[in-house]
């Protein structure tokens, strides 16, 4: 099943940690340290596969993990590197914070590989803490914190002309005609339930990509009908072109079925009513009337928009040729690239909720040190040593609370929790 949009949460893998073990060998009682280091955690990436167009693997399963990085082990053995995940997706994948709704990565052009979250850095074993003064060392380093992201995956087909128009009035029956493509095509409305990409394929007529989506009715901006849900695949599109049901088949009048798919794309926004439009007066061949006098109303309706209107029967063939040079000639005149949104945020980079540090004072008259840093900090510092209390001691100043603790009224004598450990206080 065709599936456009996607919510889903990632992980990336934790460092592994660190490790405390000594050199216990025959002849040798007191052997110096020998943990290994933590493996590191897996990343999450995510890569283009060209052979897919669809978001469907991601309809049923919406959390995905990369493995966590091994611990060390002793006589210096490197815990083993957590596994990457690797993520296919479609080329035109919009990858968006589900929290703030801002662009991570567009996975379209040169972007067709993106490691989105980064594993985290595997622990030092306790071998490269000793000193002269701490042969030693009983402690080691943890592994490094993994990341998550709740992320939205939007995609937005890559297309560089793009079909639009009513229900019925011939769009899917001029993809097959023009391109090598085999939409479902019968007379009623609807028919076209997800979008479609052809290569045009027209003698003399130099190759692009086509889509269809499903037809957009009055009120499509606001999520009526269909339309609403595949806008977004004809925003990258360079050329649109109109398709309307010229002979009037179903009674309505070309001209205001034009008009009012043009106030939806203005209501959409996004730019669409901003690129070039060819308007495609479809079903000729049911027209009983004069055809001339018929396109000619519908140019003067839009002579001031400079929209070129031609008359076609998708199936006869009539026009079809002239639309398409057409089409080929403006499509020659604009930029020959791919339409790509910039990247608003990183999840790599740390988030203010991560480095906050809180302190206060509660009810029971302890001064209380809480926070992810503080508690990082603490994982690979060893407090019962000099070296490690003055590190302890230089970090609450650098990161500005011992000024806290002072605002607080923090007194010699006073207990101090800091991550679960507790300290009287003396400056």
């Amino acid at each position: 099943m065709f599936s456009d949009h996607a919510r889903i949460a990632i992980r990336s893998g934790k460092g592994g940690n660190g490790h405390v073990s000594f050199r216990r060998e025959k002849y040798v009682p007191d052997g110096g340290p020998d943990g290994g280091d933590g493996g590191r955690g897996g990343s999450v990436i995510f890569v283009v596969d060209k052979r897919t167009n669809t978001l469907s693997d991601y309809r049923h399963k919406i959390k995905f993990s990369a493995e966590d990085g091994e611990e060390g082990r002793k006589k210096n053995q490197h815990g083993k590197n957590g596994e990457n995940l690797i993520l296919k997706v479609p080329e035109g994948t919009i990858i968006k914070d589900a929290a703030s709704g801002k662009v991570i990565m567009d996975m379209s052009g040169e972007n067709s590989s993106y490691t989105i979250l980064k594993g985290g850095r595997g622990g030092l074993g306790n071998q490269h803490f000793a000193t002269s003064t701490m042969q030693a060392p009983k402690y080691a380093k943890p592994g490094g914190d993994s990341r998550e992201a709740d992320i939205i995956l939007e995609l937005k087909l890559i297309a560089d002309v793009g079909l639009l128009g009513f229900p019925n009035v011939g769009k899917s029956t001029l993809l097959s005609r023009v391109t090598n493509a085999d939409p479902k095509i019968a007379n009623y409305h609807f028919t076209t339930l997800e979008p479609m990409l052809g290569v045009v394929n027209y003698p003399n007529v130099p190759e692009f990509v086509l889509a269809d989506i499903p037809g957009i009715i009055e009120g499509a901006s606001e999520g009526i009908g269909l339309g609403i849900e595949f806008l977004r695949h004809i925003q990258r599109t360079k050329i649109l072109i109109h398709v309307v049901d010229a002979a009037s088949v179903e009674g309505r009048d070309p001209v205001e079925d034009i008009k009012a798919i043009n106030n939806e794309l203005i209501k959409y926004g996004e730019g669409l009513l901003d690129k070039p439009q060819l308007i495609a007066a479809n079903k000729l061949d049911s027209y009983q009337g004069d055809k001339e006098e018929l396109l000619n109303r519908i140019h003067d309706a839009f002579k001031d928009k400079d929209i070129p209107v031609f008359g076609i029967s998708a199936v006869t063939g009539e026009g079809l040729k002239e639309l398409l040079f057409a089409t080929s000639n403006i499509l020659k005149s604009l930029p020959d690239d791919i339409t790509t949104y910039e990247s608003e945020i990183d999840p790599n980079e740390s988030r203010p909720e991560e480095d906050l540090i809180n302190v206060y004072k509660d009810d029971d008259g302890i001064f209380m040190i809480e926070g992810r840093s503080i508690n990082k900090m603490l994982g690979y510092t060893n407090l019962d040593s000099e070296k490690g209390f003055l590190f302890f001691q230089k970090y609450i100043k650098e990161k500005g609370i011992q000024k806290k603790l002072d605002e607080l009224g923090i007194q010699d004598g006073d207990t101090v929790d800091v991550g679960g450990n507790l300290f009287e206080y003396y400056k």
